[in-house]
């Protein structure tokens, strides 16, 4: 970093953070020119030396803009943990107001000061459990995960135990050569999916939330029974319409073909490409076809040909021309038969 460039004043700040927060906890980003643009710090309430007590944080980033300590910086407050949103705001709130009242000096170390007072004062969380969906009420025991996601003792003990049984169900269904014996199961954080580490025989415990203990038994009501009305006829109509599919009954579809049915005794399920009945077929036609167009041409040829020619000539040639239509006509017949035979037989022949 070049001192030359940077505002002494900023650098002074830097190296006080430098000396007071550990290298995990401080993170500063230089731009190009090597001059701080962004100081990034993750804040913890103020619990002595028990860690294990800190059940709120907040990473608060700080962007330099170019003239600062002059210019104000640009607050950010990321991945709260145990925050609620009116919290949060109001942390962001303050730490801006200060912000405006430091502006001509250094305002780290009092924006870092400001954020830890709150966390220190609001350090029991203040969100809802994600199993049982309650919020956390003075006497309840709650834990909280390596991720700083907060839940009732007894609602994760249920949640883990509930999670466990459907890992070894699953496994269960497996043929015993996919089952693998030395992957464990590993309880996950129901709120990011983290894997997680707690004893479930000491969270089975811990009593149920107070809430949970102190909720009224479900009871249909009216208001309930009419929408339940509205969604019915709403269902219908949309069946009706064909805007609803039914999965099992798409599954269980069949075509069943009767002997009426034209299409049934015409029409074969045959595989995809030309079928060797089809072409046989198609082939017979083919030659019936050639041989009743030789014919026809043969004869209108000297038809045509005799009414130039004498009578005698016309005689004698008719003559012949009748005896060589019936030797072709006979050969035409034979090689008929002899196909529709072959025709026959390939068709008889088991595939």
């Amino acid at each position: 970093m070049s001192d030359a460039m940077v505002d002494e004043r900023v650098t002074d700040e830097i190296e006080a953070l430098k000396a007071i927060l550990l290298d995990n906890e401080l993170n500063i980003k230089e731009n190009d020119r090597g001059e701080p643009e962004c100081i990034e710090t993750i804040l913890f309430p103020s619990t002595g030396e028990d860690s294990q007590s800190q059940y709120v944080c907040v990473t608060l980033i700080v962007r330099l803009p170019s003239g600062y300590p002059d210019i104000s910086p640009v607050i950010n407050l990321r991945n709260p943990r145990g925050l609620d949103e009116d919290t949060v705001k109001l942390m962001q709130s303050d730490a801006e107001a200060k912000c405006k009242d430091f502006i001509g000096q250094p305002v780290m170390f009092e924006l870092i000061e400001l954020i830890r007072e709150h966390l220190t004062r609001s350090n029991l969380p203040t969100d809802q459990c994600a199993v049982c969906l309650y919020g956390f009420r003075e006497g309840d025991e709650f834990t909280k995960t390596e991720c700083y996601h907060y839940f009732h003792s007894h609602c994760l003990a249920a949640h883990v135990a509930a999670a466990e049984r459907y890992y070894r169900e699953e496994q269960e269904k497996l043929p015993q050569w996919q089952q693998d014996t030395t992957n464990k199961f590993q309880a996950i954080c129901p709120v990011c999916r983290e894997s997680i580490n707690c004893d479930v025989e000491s969270l089975w415990s811990a009593p149920p939330p107070i809430d949970v203990e102190a909720a009224t038994d479900f009871s249909v009501t009216a208001e309930l029974r009419e929408l339940q009305k509205q969604m019915a006829a709403l269902y219908l109509r949309q069946q009706q319409r064909g805007g609803i599919i039914d999965l099992e009954a798409e599954g269980v579809k069949m075509l069943v073909r009767t002997e009426d049915d034209p299409a049934a005794t015409t029409e074969e399920v045959s595989p995809p490409g030309t079928s060797l009945t089809a072409y046989s077929n198609t082939t017979s036609v083919q030659s019936v076809t050639q041989v009743h167009s030789k014919q026809s041409t043969h004869q209108t040829q000297n038809n045509h040909n005799s009414q130039y020619q004498p009578r005698q000539m016309q005689h004698n040639h008719g003559h012949n021309n009748h005896n060589h239509g019936h030797r072709h006509r006979g050969r035409g017949r034979a090689h008929y038969r002899r196909h529709f035979d072959r025709v026959r037989q390939a068709e008889s022949t088991p595939r």
